[in-house]
């Protein structure tokens, strides 16, 4: 094999699928390709079969695959410095964090940098506990924050949990309904740290939260001393056609035509802006990273040396962070979601099926909930019609392209799905 050698030349010297699946641990259900290019909303297989992705990594590659701008950023930082602990300052990383408070809700000036979504609700629990001094938790029901043990105690689906028993403390968090206020009234005391809910749960079944239930979660949290955390892993960065999708709340209920920093005047009497927001995944246009951003208060009450982590807030991720967030302002990336995200939706609820329950969704986060299991036409799409799409619950469809899909592609998806729906 030489370095000029196209994949599918690659491909037929190395069986990397066997391999993979040889010493892969085995936790991943694995496809039967094996990917080895992408750009835009278009990946492509050993054989040179081109795909149009909508699971865009589990939401990440918001900026589409391969941004040039990302990789130029990542390159030169390379040649830089690469790793960098945080207990020694470095340019880029605080050039990022200017960048990343330029477009958080307002109050939340304070981040801890990590490395993915669960370390980043591994350490929102921290700080809400040492800000609190309390340690009991309230989730969602259908509501999903990780799979490491301190953020699978907030994860809701009893399949995730129950391998791993007692050691996930769920006697320490309370599951309420997502949209319940009375369940929500009764869930939070004064023995709460936290509340933490997703604006539009996503392993749930793409399911949009209402600014009713959020507003009085924000009310309650105050009032009884807890913090309010929205988990912003998936929702962040221009994905629901917002920034961040609480800014659709905040536009609703503050009465803010142009979104969450221009119609409170301070945070602390915005009826939905919360004490934190976990983030991670599209933050870095593909490369690993994560932050719990928060409050100077909440951050000042956690103990020096209460946290850490080696890679986090590395030069590279930060490099690829500044890249990314700059060409989604540039581009107006929540603008093309929420263009993007009404057609691409329009144009679902227009097929006439009746397999489909609901089309739901928020900007380019669509949730197609079927009246059958979805994995068989996620299967089909794949295979015959060369579309990758996720599950989210046994019967949704759900659809994360990378934000820079055209319209031409969307039309091309929606008559994929149309067909493997029609087809025995």
């Amino acid at each position: 094999m030489t370095a000029t050698d196209t994949p599918a030349q690659q491909a037929e010297q190395h069986d990397w699928l066997e391999l993979e699946q040889r010493y892969d641990s085995g936790v991943y259900h694995k496809h039967q390709v094996v990917m080895t290019r992408a750009e835009g909303a278009t990946v492509w297989d050993s054989t040179g079969r081109a795909y149009i992705d909508c699971v865009g990594g589990y939401g990440v590659a918001n900026v589409g695959h391969s941004n040039p701008e990302v990789v130029a950023a990542i390159r030169e930082q390379a040649g830089n410095l690469i790793v960098m602990p945080q207990t020694l300052p470095n340019d880029k990383r605080a050039e990022f964090l200017e960048e990343l408070v330029g477009v958080l809700p307002q109050g939340l000036n304070r981040v801890f940098l990590c490395n993915s979504g669960t370390e980043a609700v591994e350490a929102a629990k921290k700080f809400a506990i040492t800000a609190t001094g309390r340690s009991r938790f309230v989730s969602m029901k259908r509501g999903f924050s990780g799979r490491t043990l301190g953020a699978l105690a907030l994860t809701w689906e009893p399949k995730y949990r129950e391998p791993f028993g007692a050691a996930v403390d769920n006697e320490h968090v309370d599951f309420v309904t997502y949209g319940n206020l009375e369940e929500l009234r009764a869930a939070i005391t004064e023995d709460v740290a936290a509340v933490i809910m997703e604006p539009v749960q996503g392993e749930g079944g793409v399911r949009p939260g209402n600014p009713e239930f959020i507003r009085e979660a924000r009310r309650l949290t105050r009032e009884k001393g807890a913090l309010l955390i929205l988990d912003e892993i998936q929702t962040g960065f221009c994905r629901t056609g917002k920034m961040f999708a609480v800014e659709h709340f905040c536009a609703e209920v503050c009465q803010s035509a142009d979104g969450i920093r221009c119609g409170c005047k301070v945070a602390e009497q915005c009826q939905v802006v919360p004490d934190g927001m976990t983030l991670a995944k599209a933050m870095a246009g593909g490369v690993p990273i994560g932050a719990f951003a928060m409050t100077s208060e909440v951050a000042d009450r956690m103990p020096a040396g209460g946290h850490g982590t080696t890679f986090g807030g590395n030069p590279l991720a930060m490099a690829a962070g500044v890249a990314a967030i700059r060409y989604m302002k540039r581009e107006k990336l929540a603008e093309q979601a929420s263009d993007k995200g009404a057609y691409f939706m329009e144009k679902l609820r227009g097929i006439k099926s009746s397999k489909i329950r609901e089309v739901r969704g928020l900007g380019l986060m669509i949730g197609v909930e079927l009246k059958e299991k979805s994995a068989p036409y996620i299967a089909a799409l794949e295979h015959t019609e060369g579309v990758l799409a996720l599950q989210a619950t046994p019967l949704v469809v759900r659809f994360l392209p990378p934000l820079v899909i055209s319209k031409e592609q969307i039309d091309s998806v929606v008559a994929a799905f149309e067909r493997v729906l029609s087809a025995e």
